[in-house]
């Protein structure tokens, strides 16, 4: 589990590697786009390198002109965590 969590990064350098701004990626997680892989116990949010790649897709598809509701509503169908919670 150490090993994991060396590679895990905060908010700032998963923006950075991702290549959009940090409040960007900040409305992302507000409007549920994305999810962090571990909150700390002291609130930090922080990301894998698979996040990085999702926040990446995220930023392809929002900058081809799907909103971000369409692109929740695709990522939601692939969680786990949120499966059977349609209405």
């Amino acid at each position: 589990m150490d090993q994991q969590k060396s590679k895990l990064m905060p908010i700032g350098q998963a923006a950075k590697k991702a290549g959009i701004s940090r409040q960007s990626l900040q409305y992302y997680l507000m409007v549920g786009v994305l999810k962090p892989a571990v909150i700390s116990p002291t609130g930090r949010r922080l990301f894998s390198e698979n996040d990085v790649e999702q926040i990446k897709l995220v930023k392809k598809l929002n900058s081809s002109g799907y909103p971000l509701r369409a692109i929740r509503e695709l990522f939601i169908e692939d969680r786990p965590d949120m499966k059977g919670s349609k209405k």
